[in-house]
């Protein structure tokens, strides 16, 4: 089963096997319960253990898949994070650079492709491409 959102595996199958091989091998280890010992206080108490053991066996699986993912989530996020800094920082430059007249054609382009201005009307490209950035 793989997990659509992140493209990580996740074997269930593994888990299941290995659950059921352990709880069928926890509850085998009883004795078999004859009619007679069915009835008595002790196999009640001897089966209710069994359960108990399997349900805490399948609780403990659930907890160290589940601290599994959790990290494997934590180190995605942190490396969006850098990711997302990193645009920022690229951005901040690529606007420290760019002339006037650039960032109001980029705004321009944005509106129109986005379809909707932020203001009433859409602001007006200069005829003649100004001079660049000077140093």
């Amino acid at each position: 089963m793989d997990c659509p959102c992140f493209g990580l595996p996740m074997d269930v199958g593994v888990f299941r096997s290995f659950s059921i091989s352990v709880l069928s091998s926890v509850l085998e280890s009883s004795s078999p319960l004859s009619p007679q010992s069915s009835s008595s206080g002790a196999s009640v108490v001897a089966i209710d253990n069994k359960i108990e053991q399997a349900m805490d066996l399948v609780k403990s699986h659930l907890m160290y898949a589940v601290r599994e993912e959790v990290e494997v989530l934590k180190e995605q996020i942190k490396e969006l994070m850098e990711r997302n800094s990193q645009l920022e920082q690229e951005n901040a430059l690529l606007k420290n650079l760019s002339s006037p007249e650039q960032l109001l054609q980029f705004q321009t382009q944005t509106q129109t492709q986005s379809g909707s201005p932020t203001s009433g009307a859409p602001p007006t490209l200069p005829t003649a491409p100004g001079p660049g950035p000077t140093a």
